[in-house]
């Protein structure tokens, strides 16, 4: 193509190029690189869900890597070390900074013992990086030991010529007291190149006591994607300001008793909140809440939760209530319940059967107008929506779930999302009107995407029709979600009859037991292949029970299996994981976690059961994989500005 003929936006863009590769050699350099790197395994993806804030078994997950760690480090030292021996470095790799600490109590000649485990954490290294260019794992080395680790890594320390200049470097680390530096910094890049990316695949808030923690970690993480759950946008709401997403927001902590959580991690001020409860309520065995372990909780505690917990719920009513009326292409006017109340008699109306109530203690409800926020409960969410608002820290973590978090994701040929993907009766995808949108299918969750932005970042009549669909979306009939007939928060609150507990999933759990229905799901977005799948969480597995994780004929995974504890003696496990390496995809169950201290003292492990239950045909290489896709384009755009720069249209 002469220079006449490339277009002028083009010639712009490659003259844009060119300041980068200013050179023909540069260019072909770089094409050499990039062929390079197709050429290559794909990367491993670890894929997380329902964490529910139990950061410590998180933490823990991501540092053995769902067993990725141990299992490199016994082929690497299978002939080499004891199964102990093996452990402890496993256990080093985990959490080097406080197993340094005891090792400095426990090791007679500290010197000796950096020596052999710098040694072991290079020949770790190494191993882990043979599937990586060696531009890639310089990009990977910290700052200010790139230069050295990089020369360990590629030093021949076992042949003679080059062994006295290996030796060299690590007596010179050890006497310039940087050994304990070089051993925290060679953990973290193992575990870096470990797992090439990270996906948590929704619920990160709620239940446990520290979610807080894991998005400080995750805001950490080389490389990662969130897909929202129906508590993650619960919050995500509540941080754009919407009453009925703070009420149910605080009422899910007080449930759990973690208030206390949220006000060191967040910095909400719950004062005024608990001198309005402990004046207005007393305690009901309605609402104790369900202390997990790890909560220190006194009697007194118990007490003030109680009450605090009672009077969110009883302005969460009212304010869901003002949604339903205000909102009725929702559908949910079933759920206008505060008004079928007869307190004379203590009952409550619910579809055509009345039920005794449990507690009718609700001073600030007004039988003539229900919904009705009283004037002390309206200054009190007021104030409570500054504190979300306002709150630094929470408003970064909201920020970091908008930019590397979705309603769904396509990676690798696989399809993410969290719930389901609401369906009738028939099998055909159900129409669901939001915000003056009527979609289904992809189209749907494109406009829950779009939605979920506008409530937070919106302005005006749209951010807030935008933050009560967000309300919709955490628990609306037909909620992608959510994908239960009805959140029964009231009935399990007031009423003793469990008939009236009943949640009823959506079609799509009986559906995607067919493999042809899954394999229609994946045409809806496109996914034609016979190795894609559908990855979704928010259902626990019943494991106890022999439910499977594995679905549709092996086209779907659903990999929340209990990680929260308060599921676990449902589910019999506590938690499932995947790993997709460049050669086969393992579903990992995991049993519960101790603590870190047990780790730390005894060299604990999560025990897993790993399956590899599907193995692919060739090794999928970069040039498979999505990334692939963007690195051919390159390639693309440098081919043509190698040849723009050899006839001459672009001058060097």
């Amino acid at each position: 193509m002469s220079r006449s003929e490339i277009p002028a936006d083009r010639l712009k863009f490659l003259k844009l190029l060119a300041e980068k590769y200013p050179s023909i050699d540069s260019v072909c350099t770089e094409i050499i690189n990039l062929q390079a790197i197709l050429n290559l395994p794909k990367g491993t993806e670890h894929f997380m869900s329902d964490v529910h804030g139990e950061y410590e078994t998180f933490n823990h997950i991501l540092n053995n890597c769902s067993g990725v760690i141990r299992q490199k480090v016994d082929f690497v030292f299978s002939g080499r070390l004891t199964g102990k021996q093996r452990a402890e470095l496993c256990t080093l790799i985990y959490y080097p900074a406080l197993k340094l600490e005891r090792v400095k109590n426990t090791v007679e000649d500290l010197d000796e013992w950096r020596q052999i485990t710098l040694v072991q954490l290079i020949d770790l290294c190494r191993a882990i990086a043979g599937k990586y260019t060696r531009s890639k794992v310089r990009k990977a080395l910290p700052k200010d030991y790139s230069y050295i680790i990089d020369e360990l890594l590629h030093t021949a320390y076992r042949e003679s010529r080059q062994a006295q200049y290996y030796q060299e470097i690590m007596r010179s680390i050890i006497v310039l007291d940087r050994a304990d530096d070089f051993i925290k910094e060679l953990c973290a890049l193992i575990k870096r190149l470990a797992v090439d990316h990270l996906h948590i695949v929704g619920d990160i808030f709620d239940r446990g006591p520290r979610a807080d923690r894991i998005i400080d970690q995750l805001l950490k993480h080389h490389s990662v994607d969130v897909q929202w759950g129906n508590h993650d946008i619960l919050w995500m709401g509540a941080a754009a300001g919407s009453y009925v997403c703070i009420a149910q927001a605080l009422a899910n902590s007080a449930a759990f008793g973690n208030l206390q959580i949220l006000e060191q991690g967040y910095g909400i001020n719950l004062r005024e909140l608990a001198l309005f409860a402990n004046k207005t309520y007393t305690r009901s065995a309605c609402f104790e809440p369900r202390v997990m372990p790890g909560i220190d909780m006194d009697e007194s505690d118990v007490d003030l939760n109680s009450k605090i917990y009672k009077a969110l719920i009883v302005m969460l009513f009212k304010l869901e209530g003002q949604i339903y009326i205000r909102r009725p292409e929702y559908g949910m006017e079933n759920r206008l319940l505060l008004d079928k109340i007869n307190l004379d008699e203590k009952t409550v109306r619910v579809g055509d059967a009345t039920y005794q109530m449990m507690d009718t203690c609700l001073p600030t409800l007004d039988p003539n107008d229900p919904y009705a926020l009283s004037p002390e409960e309206e200054k009190l969410m007021a104030d409570l929506c500054d504190c979300f608002q306002q709150s630094d820290k929470l408003q970064q973590h909201i920020r970091f779930l908008y930019t590397k978090g979705s309603m769904y994701l396509i990676f690798n040929k696989n399809l993410l999302f969290h719930g389901c993907l609401p369906m009738d009766e028939d099998g055909g995808f159900t129409d669901v009107e939001l915000c003056g949108v009527k979609a289904s299918g992809r189209k749907l969750l494109d406009n829950c995407d779009n939605i979920a932005r506008k409530a937070y970042f919106g302005s005006g009549a749209e951010k807030e029709a935008a933050a009560d669909a967000m309300w919709y979306l955490w628990c609306g009939r037909y909620s992608p979600l959510f994908g239960r007939s009805a959140m029964t928060t009231f009935e399990r609150r007031f009423i003793e009859d469990k008939t009236a507990h009943t949640e009823i999933k959506n079609h799509y759990y009986t559906h995607v037991q067919s493999q042809e229905q899954c394999e229609s799901i994946l045409r809806e977005f496109g996914l034609e292949s016979e190795f894609s799948h559908i990855i979704n969480g928010h259902v626990p597995v019943r494991a106890s029970d022999g439910e499977s994780p594995i679905k549709g004929g092996g086209k779907l995974i659903v990999i929340d299996g209990g990680f929260c504890r308060s599921y676990q003696p449902t589910t019999g496990i506590a938690g499932y994981t995947l790993i997709f390496t460049s050669q086969a995809i393992r579903l990992s169950a995991h049993t519960p976690f101790e603590s870190t201290l047990e780790a730390l003292e005894k060299n604990y492990d999560i025990h897993s059961t790993t399956t590899v239950f599907e193995t692919l045909k060739e090794r999928m290489l970069v040039r498979d994989a999505d990334n692939g896709l963007n690195i051919a384009a390159q390639i693309e755009d440098l081919m043509a500005l190698l040849t723009a720069y050899r006839k001459g249209d672009i001058h060097l």
